[in-house]
């Protein structure tokens, strides 16, 4: 084959090694997302039994707010000690800034369900330090994954392509980057990256028989990159919300009109990938359609 064929042939194509190590970083954050998720919940699940005024006492329990309030009143006990002037110093002295007045927390607190206030309690008590203590170390450790992946964009020569795209930051760039990666010959055509991102049905014939199904062979990291962006941005791009209102109005559901929405990025994001540029709404041929049909309607 490489005697006669030859000319057929393309050599193999790796992202650079900024690439990935950019997207082991990205996987490797979402790792300890996963188990930062199942540590609160296990400590919630604890509270609920032992300490119910904690376990819904801030917005979520995995905040500082929440860990410190543990690590101070960790149990029954320690919460009953406390009045609307005390929990109000004790917010005071952690610079809480959550804006919710000490009057509504101490009223939260008074009206959950007792927690365990026996010999037992401290017993729990170990229990919930330890899961505070987890926590602690899983968000250090997040943190400081997304400082890296900060430091490792901005001298990436790809960033600009993909933070000209609406509705991303940091993280988001950083995953799309990572996952699509540098390697141009990787994806010779937008149709190429749509399929390996799961965002492009599978067609099966056979005889008179044609099926066009879910696409299940795929880069499931990349799918799951490719439509967070694309779900995420409609709310700031009148095309993208065009596209998936329409595909809403077909009859799909959320999960199909968003695989629809990321299979029109993709040709979107390869273009301005394959020619190094930046996503500019002014070129962007089909928005300025929408935008001003939407104009004319207006008017």
């Amino acid at each position: 084959m490489v005697r006669t064929d030859r000319a057929r042939l393309r050599p193999l194509v790796r992202d650079s090694a900024a690439t990935t190590a950019m997207r082991t970083t990205v996987r490797a954050r979402r790792d300890l997302i996963q188990h930062r998720v199942a540590a609160a919940n296990q400590l919630r699940a604890h509270l609920q039994l032992v300490f119910p005024g904690a376990a819904s006492l801030f917005a979520a329990i995995d905040t500082a707010i929440t860990l410190s309030f543990l690590e101070r009143f960790t149990t029954q006990t320690d919460a009953d000690w406390l009045s609307v002037k005390r929990l109000g110093s004790w917010l005071r002295s952690v610079s809480y800034s959550g804006g919710t007045h000490p009057e509504v927390l101490h009223a939260r607190l008074l009206a959950a369900p007792r927690g365990t206030t026996c010999t037992d309690a401290e017993v729990h008590a170990t229990t919930t330090l330890a899961y505070v203590a987890l926590l602690r170390v899983l968000n250090t450790q997040i943190a400081l994954f997304e400082d890296n992946l900060t430091a490792q964009l901005a001298i990436h020569p790809d960033t600009h392509i993909y933070a000209s795209l609406p509705r991303v930051k940091t993280l988001r760039i950083a995953r799309l980057l990572g996952e699509i990666g540098d390697a141009r010959g990787k994806f010779p055509t937008a149709d190429s990256l749509a399929a390996l991102a799961g965002v492009a049905p599978s067609t099966r014939q056979s005889g008179k028989v044609k099926a066009v199904t879910f696409r299940w062979g795929c880069n499931k990291q990349l799918r799951d990159a490719l439509c967070d962006f694309a779900g995420d941005s409609r709310h700031d791009n009148a095309w993208a919300a065009d596209l998936y209102d329409r595909a809403i109005a077909r009859g799909h559901d959320h999960p199909h009109a968003v695989r629809i929405l990321g299979r029109a990025w993709a040709g979107v994001i390869w273009r301005c990938w394959h020619d190094n540029l930046s996503y500019d709404p002014s070129q962007h041929r089909a928005l300025q359609n929408v935008l001003a049909q939407t104009n004319a309607e207006a008017a």
